[in-house]
């Protein structure tokens, strides 16, 4: 039995005209009753009563009509589906955050893949550090990741997606709070929270900061996360400075304010060089479509394999 003969059989179930259902199928007629014929005696079952003046099912062709139907569907889903899964327009792609990304960036690329990639769905892991951001791309725990370079190796593909500027975030009640223009070296003889990971991109783009102006961060209080860095500020135990990204969040207690003589920090979107995959093909031609994404060159990695990640 051929899928062909499935399809010829319901044509002519449905026009009940041999004549008609051969024109549906740009057949012809004789090839088409034999193709029936065919069907019947593989089956061992009649399925249609011919007369000279009209077709109609038998109870056994009733049955088999419906049942084909059913399948036929089933199978044009399946073909569907795994087209779309081919085509990387189908399937789960697990992404991560790092640190303040999510706030700012998770809305822009959730709506970029759901007008576009209907049928991609998001596995979020948010407020994740860049060093455990690479390990779960390379450990295959994650398939794309959102987080700030630079990356040391060659195996991932790095491209921005924007460069931050660093905010100067204080305790509501701080004197800074109301100060009209700021420079990193006003903070010299301020207490600073920073994040605990010794490896942390913004870390570095503080202690580079701070350095420019002259001084070292005094470093008092340490944080896993932005949540928590933020309210160890929020409670007065020291300043902080983050990427801009913040600014989305809406945190009792917190200020936020432009410092003059911070640097600058990359936000990047990152996947694994040699692990081809048709869901990030089509994720990352979506984000570019809808200028999440800019177009362009990918970001060179770090050639000191122990550089800061």
């Amino acid at each position: 039995m051929e899928l062909r003969h499935l399809y010829q059989f319901v044509a002519v179930a449905e026009t009940c005209h041999f004549g008609q259902a051969a024109k549906r199928l740009h057949l012809a007629q004789p090839a088409l009753s034999q193709s029936v014929r065919q069907l019947e005696a593989e089956l061992g079952v009649t399925l249609l009563t011919r007369t000279t003046r009209q077709v109609s099912l038998t109870p056994a062709g009733e049955f088999f009509y419906r049942e084909t139907v059913r399948n036929l569907e089933n199978i044009e889903r399946s073909t569907h589906g795994v087209r779309r899964i081919a085509e990387g327009r189908y399937g789960l792609v697990r992404i991560g955050f790092t640190g303040t990304a999510a706030f700012d960036q998770l809305p822009p690329i959730a709506r970029a893949i759901k007008q576009r990639l209907p049928g991609l769905a998001l596995e979020v892991h948010g407020d994740l550090l860049t060093p455990a951001q690479v390990e779960g791309l390379r450990s295959e725990q994650l398939d794309v990741a959102v987080l700030r370079p630079p990356v040391a190796g060659d195996d991932l593909v790095i491209r921005t997606i924007t460069t931050e500027s660093l905010l100067l975030a204080v305790p509501v009640d701080h004197r800074y709070a109301a100060e009209a223009a700021l420079e990193v070296a006003d903070l010299a003889y301020e207490d600073f929270v920073m994040y605990a990971d010794s490896h942390s991109v913004v870390n570095e783009a503080v202690l580079r900061s701070c350095r420019a102006a002259g001084f070292s961060p005094r470093r008092e209080h340490e944080a896993p996360d932005t949540s928590v860095l933020l309210a160890l500020v929020a409670a007065g135990l020291g300043v902080a400075l983050v990427p801009e990204s913040v600014r989305a969040l809406q945190l009792t207690g917190v200020v936020f304010r432009d410092i003059a003589g911070a640097s600058t920090i990359d936000l990047a979107l990152a996947w694994h060089r040699d692990r081809p995959s048709a869901l990030v093909d089509a994720l990352v031609g979506a984000l570019e479509e809808a200028g999440v994404l800019p177009r362009g060159d990918t970001l060179s990695p770090s050639p000191d394999p122990k550089a800061v990640l």
